[in-house]
């Protein structure tokens, strides 16, 4: 409603009520000011007549006239000191006074201590004390309305000094908004002017405008100056997870099959094992079928259940999922030679499940050679605290044949023995989740996609969110290829749909409906961009935030895994390492090995959140771009107290990162310009990357650097510029230096911060 309609109604001047509600604070600037419903009622309320006040006789009146003055209690007039006149609270009195009875004065009750409280506030009887200075009189006791307290309260005055009541205690409202919010929108919900809130910001340190966006931490610090709790308000996306990821009921739980991942060291008969289990369980391919590979399968064990199998053996797939969060594996099978015993990867393997804390049960394969050796084997494992049941210890450690087929079944068996074990339920009543296992672009049917069903049960129709990806599902297929309307607990199983392909370890759910899940996909998707574009997308620990992060108490174990180039150095290192553990930080080693760092040993650290160290060892280009990607900590060093150093100023937040060039654009100059003001301007075009104002700079002729130092000038036509990208052409010119030629290159760079490499 707008003033003006309001003044109408009210039939007062526009004017008027404009001076009125100045005088009230409401942050109108003329007739025309809309109001809000509550600054209307405030309005009317103020405008309200009110009630004329009781007669009283002349009689009573003297009466009161000679009476002391009581001092005013919680909105009482104010009584100066030694004045004879007496002022009375405009509240009116609720009875008239009769001649013949003696004058009572009504005071108005005290306020409640919490404005929240139900409960009504009790009747207070006040005794009136007598000001000295004044000629004595009888007292008259002044009571509420309401009955008196067992115990009244009293409230002592000081002689000459003005009663105040006691400051009720200060309790801050909640205010829930949604998160960011602007300055003005801030404003409208907290009640207050707009200049008055930037006012209170100010204070803060903080300039901000009537549409500049705030933060969850800036509005918190905002709301305790404020006297509020003002919290952000759940999204979208957790409002709807919150329903989707709700705990189950016991009853509703019921018992699913395991899901097993294979793993061990090279030509020890992974691959043979699974195929061994493929032939006595999957039909022979037919024509016309989609794919016989989804990633994962099931090996059905008559009138026992079936055991679900992921297809990717080796620990790569295994640790990529759960650096995602994606724990799907409830038991690994460790493959070991019978002839071979335990290598390298073995080794690896076994760190990999220890540290996802998955039971081990150890496949010794190739018990049919002549060669083999099961005891040997048996040894070797016990010296990594895997102990054979039948030496006494609780590995089981079963012999099998992938070329006979000895043991297989045993080994099935086991599975649904440690799935009883474990007690593994689900619901299959409810909206499906699950994880991704891979995913790929297909011509014919697209992003196609398959799925480890963990809970629920999905269908064909469902509506999916997986990452930044969402969709229909339209057609779904089992590890045989055919068709299925359904998929419940541990099923794996090929779906159509999605678009886009999520990448492996992806957590999905069946959301309500279409426009939920276009939400949440485009929200994770900004989110994604924002942090690359920030350069916050490492999630990892690294040496350079351990001593924050240990001040903050976020971490109280430092996981670091060990590559050397001997054995020799990984003991050394470790022990060297693990005797710098504190009270507030324990140090463990949680793989070593001899060799390069390798992918696997990134993702395992990713999974873990470790750090790697290498001592006079180098890492391999693919896992450097997956460091890069993933965001590990990889650390290389060719003395070993320089590690044993660093890990330890790091502990103690002293560590000191190194600098290092980053080349940010290369660009080459094709025609040369002379300006009387400028120099010599260098008419380039970019070849890669970008180039900005900011950069440092390098121009390189016949691969020597002929100059190194900052740009004076960057200009497209006549127009200067802050950046230049791929493909477009540009002028350039440097400080303190003119000799660019023709066919020079440029080469733009920064300087970052990084991890010390010593190597």
């Amino acid at each position: 409603m707008r003033l003006h309609e309001l003044a109408k109604k009210l039939k007062m001047p526009s004017k008027d009520l404009l001076t009125l509600a100045t005088r009230l604070k409401i942050d109108i600037k003329s007739h025309m000011s809309i109001l809000t419903a509550s600054e209307v009622a405030l309005l009317e309320k103020e405008l309200k007549p009110k009630a004329p006040p009781a007669p009283v006789s002349p009689q009573a009146e003297k009466e009161v006239k000679l009476a002391p003055a009581a001092k005013p209690i919680l909105g009482a007039t104010q009584i100066n000191k030694g004045s004879s006149k007496t002022s009375f609270p405009t509240k009116p009195v609720s009875t008239p006074v009769k001649s013949d009875v003696k004058p009572v004065a009504k005071v108005p009750a005290p306020a409640a201590t919490t404005p929240s409280s139900s409960v009504p506030a009790a009747p207070v009887s006040v005794p009136v004390t007598v000001d000295p200075v004044r000629p004595a009189a009888k007292s008259i006791p002044l009571k509420t309305q309401m009955p008196p307290l067992k115990k009244p309260v009293v409230a002592p005055v000081s002689a000459g000094a003005q009663a105040s009541a006691p400051a009720a205690p200060a309790v801050s409202k909640e205010l829930i908004v949604k998160m960011p919010i602007t300055v003005g929108a801030l404003s409208t919900h907290l009640n207050l002017r707009t200049s008055d809130l930037i006012k209170a910001l100010m204070g803060l340190g903080i300039f901000a405008n009537v549409n500049q966006l705030l933060n969850d931490k800036i509005c918190a610090r905002l709301g305790e100056k404020l006297g509020y709790v003002i919290k952000p308000a759940p999204s979208e996306e957790e409002s709807i997870f919150k329903e989707l990821k709700g705990e189950d009921k016991e009853k509703d739980l019921i018992i699913r099959p395991p899901v097993v991942t294979l793993m061990g060291h090279v030509d020890h008969g992974k691959t043979s094992l699974l195929d061994a289990l493929r032939k006595s369980n999957l039909v022979t391919k037919e024509a016309g079928r989609i794919t016989q590979h989804i990633g994962a399968y099931e090996i059905e064990i008559p009138g026992k259940g079936f055991v679900t199998f992921l297809d990717t053996p080796g620990h790569a797939a295994f640790t990529s999922m759960r650096a995602r969060g994606a724990n799907v594996t409830d038991a690994v099978v460790l493959v070991v030679a019978a002839d071979d015993g335990v290598m390298p990867q073995t080794i690896e393997a076994i760190d990999h499940a220890r540290e996802a804390k998955v039971p081990i049960i150890v496949a010794m394969n190739k018990i049919d050679l002549p060669n083999a050796q099961p005891d040997r084997v048996k040894a070797q494992l016990q010296k990594h605290d895997l102990v054979s049941e039948e030496w006494g210890g609780k590995t089981i450690v079963v012999p099998v044949s992938a070329k006979t087929g000895k043991g297989i079944p045993e080994l099935l068996d086991y599975l649904l023995l440690e799935a009883e074990i474990l007690e593994l339920k689900a619901n299959p009543n409810r909206s499906a989740q699950g994880t991704v296992i891979e995913s790929k672009l297909t011509k014919s049917h697209g992003a196609v996609t398959s799925v480890l069903v963990q809970n629920g049960t999905l269908r064909p129709g469902d509506m999916m969110i997986c990452g930044q990806f969402y969709g229909k599902i339209r057609a779904m297929h089992n590890d045989r290829g055919k068709l299925v309307k359904e998929a419940g607990p541990s099923r794996a199983v090929e779906i159509q749909g999605l678009n886009g392909c999520p990448e492996s370890g992806e957590i999905f759910y069946v959301t309500p409906d279409e426009k939920s899940a276009r939400r949440i996909a485009e929200k994770r998707l900004l989110d994604i961009r924002e942090k690359e574009l920030s350069g916050k997308f490492s999630k990892h620990l690294s040496l350079d935030d351990l001593f924050s992060r240990i001040e903050e108490g976020n971490i109280k174990e430092l996981r670091i895994i060990i590559k050397a180039d001997v054995q020799g150095s990984i003991e050394v290192l470790q022990q060297s390492l693990e005797k710098i553990s504190s009270e507030k930080i324990k140090l463990r080693t949680i793989h070593g090995g001899v060799g390069g760092i390798n992918e696997s040993d990134v993702m395992l650290a990713a999974a873990s959140d470790a750090i790697i160290i290498g001592f006079h060892v180098k890492i391999d280009p693919q896992a450097e771009a997956l460091r890069e990607k993933e965001g590990v900590d990889v650390r290389l060093y060719s003395i070993i107290y320089e590690a044993v150093d660093d890990v330890t100023k790091a502990m103690e937040g002293l560590l000191e990162p190194t600098l290092k060039e980053v080349v940010q654009g290369t660009a080459q100059v094709r025609q040369i310009f002379k300006s009387s003001k400028v120099g010599t301007i260098a008419g380039s075009i970019m070849l890669k990357g970008r180039i900005t104002r900011s950069n440092r700079a390098r121009v390189i002729r016949d691969r020597i650097v002929i100059f190194d130092g900052k740009i004076a000038s960057l200009k497209r036509f006549k127009d200067d510029i802050k950046e230049v990208t791929e493909g477009h052409d540009f002028g350039i010119s440097f400080e303190g230096f003119n000799d660019v030629k023709e066919g020079d290159i440029l080469e733009a760079y920064k300087v970052e911060k990084i991890a010390t490499r010593l190597v």
